[in-house]
């Protein structure tokens, strides 16, 4: 496992693993950074992830939310895919660029759960996600 960049060898690695991720990386999303337990990603507001009011559906956040939790977990085992997952809509976002931040709270030996924050470019809170992971084949780190 390289140290720096987990079970990937470099940053330019993962992102050239993840742009198979065709739901998120059609959306606009992108890897900022990444070490083994953490990633941060993001993408800019446009037409397609606004609603019907303005603001930015729901599902877009949620996909930032699930992209960077992928990119954090997967950083420090593959493969791992969300068991469950729980998010909370703090603020409504309406322009500019969001930025989700996952974090690795616990890694256990099949599962694993990240916390992930979302703010927008201002620094607001827009969103806080929790993601349960389970890693398919068991007992690697």
């Amino acid at each position: 496992m390289n140290r720096e960049f987990g079970t990937f060898e470099s940053l330019e690695e993962a992102r050239a693993f993840f742009r198979q991720d065709r739901f998120a990386t059609d959306a606009g999303m992108v890897i900022e950074e990444m070490q083994p337990g953490r990633a941060i990603c993001s993408f800019v507001i446009d037409g397609r992830h606004q609603n019907a009011q303005g603001g930015v559906m729901g599902g877009a956040i949620f996909t930032l939310i699930d992209f960077a939790y992928a990119v954090a977990a997967s950083a420090m085992h593959r493969p791992t895919v969300a068991m469950q997952s729980s998010v909370s809509y703090l603020s409504a976002a309406r322009k500019g660029k969001l930025t989700a931040v996952a974090e690795c709270r616990k890694d256990g030996r099949t599962s694993c759960i990240y916390n992930v924050n979302v703010t927008d470019e201002d620094g607001r809170d827009i969103a806080q996600g929790v993601m349960t992971g389970f890693k398919l084949n068991g007992t690697e780190k």
